[in-house]
């Protein structure tokens, strides 16, 4: 979209460099036919020029009466100095660098938002993320070497992610999986907790994914938002339970969420949403700090560090916390199925990743890096000093072992 300012820029530049060029032409003659050269090419001028006189305009008096290369010098800065703030004027309305929010240019097309393709919501969500304030958390990182941002409180506005994604109408998927005594432990408070912080003003889906689903509780829902149960397979083995989630979640991408949201997120179900859990965190491919490990040096991540497993990592460039990940529903799919065949070699190896899906998740990132990231504020340990933490997104739920010992 341009401005009707920027149709007269052009023309405006132009005719000033003509001005420009005719004088640097003729100043060698020093006189005042100089400026009689240029009215004889300008009509609007020329008409004008005895009133121009008349008015007394000093530099034209000082030309008259001088006849010398002085006042013509200061009437070539004054329409150089003219002509370079229209070029300057006219270059920031056309391209903006830094558009104020009430001014805002979603690229150069008439498209409805549903029929954006993904490389064009893509470049607005990246334009909204350049607009961040990385220098507002000096104590913390907030880029990454490969320039993804790390989002912390303070750095953004909310009202412009949330304005963006509701002209793009973003909507969201939400995959929980709750099986055995963790339904009945947690997921009651899990999904309450999102009512209240998660995505809110977008659409969102809760797909709940239980070994039980008459046990679901039943949970109010605000307008545009809903919930639908799957019933999986129980097991006892956490290969097992890794790639029956990996599985799952590409299963129902691929039946369902690909042809109805454009973003999905996963979630474990022993959490528990404090604060904001907004449209900022949306992205191509989001990952989550690890609470226990953002602010310790490499060589302490718990990588699994097994030659014989397809989850081994000598190095990396952070440790990811499985709790979430999310971003485009493409994305996302491509995590899972990656993730899952590799667990599934494993499995015919005999070799077990160290962290389960998580070492698996730590791999796929560092091979494919995510382009935004999540803070600890996103998925917090109270236990751990928040001397960084100015505000709890999410938190990990307190752990009732007796209660979990059949699971």
């Amino acid at each position: 979209m341009l401005f009707l300012l920027s149709k007269e820029v052009p023309l405006i530049m132009l005719k000033g460099l003509q001005y420009i060029s005719s004088f640097t032409v003729n100043c060698g003659l020093c006189r005042f036919s100089v400026i009689q050269a240029i009215l004889s090419k300008n009509n609007y001028i020329r008409r004008n020029w005895g009133r121009f006189l008349e008015d007394g305009s000093p530099l034209i008096q000082e030309a008259q009466e001088t006849d010398c290369v002085g006042a013509i010098s200061k009437m070539m800065i004054v329409i150089i100095i003219f002509c370079l703030l229209c070029l300057v004027i006219g270059f920031n309305i056309i391209f903006p660098r830094f558009p104020t929010p009430g001014l805002r240019i979603i690229l150069n097309t008439t498209q409805e938002p549903e029929q954006l393709n993904e490389k064009t919501i893509l470049r607005q969500i990246n334009n909204e993320d350049s607009r961040l304030k990385f220098s507002a958390r000096l104590n913390v990182q907030t880029k990454t070497s490969w320039g993804a941002p790390i989002m912390w409180e303070k750095m953004f506005d909310n009202r412009d992610y949330d304005q963006l994604h509701i002209k793009l109408k973003s909507s969201v998927a939400l995959t929980v999986f709750a099986v055995g005594r963790y339904l009945d432990v947690y997921l009651k408070n899990f999904l309450t907790s999102a009512e209240q912080h998660f995505m809110l003003g977008l659409p969102v889906k809760y797909y709940v994914f239980t070994d039980t689903p008459e046990k679901v509780p039943s949970i109010d829902l605000a307008p545009q938002r809903s919930m639908k149960v799957i019933q999986v397979e129980k097991h006892s083995r956490w290969q097992d339970i890794s790639m029956m989630r990996m599985k799952e979640i590409s299963e129902i991408i691929e039946s369902e969420i690909r042809h109805s949201f454009q973003y999905v997120f996963c979630f474990d179900v022993d959490q528990e949403f404090k604060g904001r859990f907004g449209s900022e965190a949306l992205g191509d491919s989001v990952a989550l700090l690890h609470a226990h490990y953002y602010n310790l040096p490499k060589h302490r991540f718990t990588y699994d560090r097994n030659p014989k497993s397809k989850a081994f990592m000598y190095t990396g460039d952070f440790y990811y916390h499985a709790a979430i990940f999310g971003g485009f529903w493409k994305n996302v799919k491509n995590i899972t199925d990656e993730c899952l065949e590799n667990i599934m070699e494993d499995k015919r190896n005999g070799v077990e990743a160290l962290w389960h899906d998580e070492s698996h998740l730590n791999k796929y990132f560092w091979l494919h890096k995510p382009t935004k990231l999540l803070s600890p504020e996103y998925c917090w340990d109270r236990t751990l000093p928040a001397q960084d933490i100015k505000i709890i997104r999410l938190t990990w739920a307190e752990k009732y072992y007796a209660e979990l010992r059949d699971h």
